[in-house]
């Protein structure tokens, strides 16, 4: 008896060490997941050679990305203020409020999958995330922080000055240079790709609902011509269209960077992916609704100077409406809007 309870102690001592072992390898593997891996069928994203990925990087631009710190009254948490991961790191509202409730003077693009965009903003005039990061600091209608005194706040903060010695090296202190290229890193690895659609044209036939397989032929047939602008596996041609979404058009858009009249109200192409998340829509918010976007590409858009002569009147069903709609959200990664590692740091 003695010796059958010795043994039966030993195997639980065993079972219990290999749970620990394996539970704390697969608590390390989940710690050290690489965020510079791009999902399946996507290119590798791009970092550039001066600033490329770590995970210390990723975790010091994570908790900038969050940090109230860094708008000077402290009033709200720095980029997450309008760039809300639920919403598709971009804003749920037509303008959003910086320092001094100052308004955007455009509605917020989102963030996700911008490590592959060449162009930023609406009008394109953005070219490389850091500097965007950067002058964000010090614009006086975002964060209206002086970057001294940036410095000054990371330099006397319990954690940071460690933080951006992991990130950097033993010999760097908090700039806000650094600060861009932290935030940078953590941007360039919100990649979603892992939507139903994703996984319907990776092999699983039942990813997607008999409305969403109609809504999506509709959406590459040259009846709608739906992927001619937003195209390829951003849902983005990244050029530049006015789609006719309103009768006037205070903003003259890529004409504010290329003085060209061909380009008056004309705006970027906006990605689709996690669009049932992302409205209001367009450039200023005008349409609320997914529904009101369809309507306006099946009336063909209302007339108006350089409006896209690849509009013209679809005459959609009712049903085909719905299946279009339902494509769309197909493009909804659920587990990128709720990742945790994606989320303010606890």
């Amino acid at each position: 008896m003695f010796r059958t309870l010795v043994f039966v102690f030993f195997v639980f001592l065993l079972f219990i060490t290999f749970s620990c072992k394996e539970s704390s390898t697969s608590n390390q593997l989940v710690e050290e997941k690489d965020y510079s891996k791009a999902p399946p069928g996507f290119p590798q994203i791009p970092f550039p050679e001066w600033n490329q990925y770590s995970r210390a990087k990723f975790e010091l631009g994570r908790r900038l990305f969050y940090e109230k710190l860094l708008v000077r009254d402290s009033s709200f948490k720095s980029c997450s203020h309008c760039l809300k991961q639920s919403h598709n790191f971009q804003d749920n509202v037509p303008n959003s409020l910086g320092h001094l409730n100052i308004a955007e003077p455009r509605n917020t693009m989102s963030l996700t999958n911008v490590a592959y965009f060449d162009k930023l903003f609406w009008d394109g005039r953005g070219k490389r995330i850091e500097d965007v990061a950067y002058r964000s600091i010090f614009l006086p209608y975002i964060f209206g922080l002086d970057t001294l005194e940036l410095k000054r706040r990371l330099e006397n903060h319990p954690l940071y000055p460690k933080l951006f010695r992991e990130a950097f090296g033993n010999d760097a202190r908090p700039t806000a240079w650094l600060v861009a290229q932290a935030i940078s890193t953590f941007v360039r690895c919100l990649v979603s790709g892992n939507s139903a659609y994703d996984r319907y044209v990776r092999g699983d036939t039942n990813a997607l609902t008999d409305s969403q397989k109609r809504g999506m032929k509709l959406f590459f047939s040259e009846r709608t011509r739906c992927s001619v602008c937003h195209s390829g596996f951003l849902f983005t041609d990244l050029q530049f269209h006015n789609t006719g979404t309103s009768m006037f058009y205070a903003d003259w858009g890529r004409y504010y960077v290329t003085k060209d009249y061909k380009d008056k109200y004309k705006f970027i192409t906006p990605s689709l992916r996690n669009v049932e998340v992302s409205g209001p829509y367009l450039h200023d918010g005008t349409y609320k609704t997914l529904e009101e976007v369809i309507e306006n590409y099946n009336r063909g858009g209302y007339p108006f100077i350089n409006k896209d002569t690849l509009l013209k009147p679809l005459n959609l069903t009712k049903q085909e409406k719905e299946d279009l709609i339902n494509f769309l959200k197909s493009l909804t990664d659920w587990e990128f809007l709720t990742n945790p590692d994606f989320g303010e740091p606890k």
